[in-house]
């Protein structure tokens, strides 16, 4: 039986499908392991690709979901996206980094949020591979 936090983020992620897919973007990739490295989502919106980290808490926790997209986090997603489109030889197209933000409330979704651009691309870290 999962842990309970890994539970709830799988619920987490479920809710986030069902929002991205409802605003129209494509499903590419989901749970995608790169090495050490991993991105919730990938998605297409348009012709724009899009990397999207999901952020799940249960009330009661002291940290809002989007507290847990920090610097760190943020430079490890830039890392797999870089990964990921140099596997696939995709630089050429437009990305955007995307955050899902979850909260449940006694085991069911209370609230869901979606943030278009949740960081440029260009934060701290670096974004081209040269």
């Amino acid at each position: 039986m999962p842990a309970g936090h890994l539970d709830l983020g799988r619920q987490g992620e479920d809710e986030a499908a069902r929002l991205l897919e409802g605003k129209g973007l494509r499903i590419l990739e989901r749970n995608l392991r790169l090495g050490r490295l991993e991105l919730d989502f990938v998605c297409e919106d348009g012709d724009t690709l899009v990397f999207v980290e999901v952020k799940t808490r249960a009330e009661g926790s002291l940290a809002a979901p989007s507290d847990g997209l920090h610097r760190q986090k943020r430079v490890r997603l830039q890392r797999a996206a870089q990964l990921y489109l140099s596997q696939r030889g995709l630089w050429h197209r437009p990305c955007r980094f995307d955050l899902v933000a979850a909260l449940f409330r006694a085991g069911h979704l209370a609230r869901i949020e979606h943030v278009p651009d949740a960081f440029p691309a260009d934060a701290p870290g670096g974004w081209q591979p040269w």
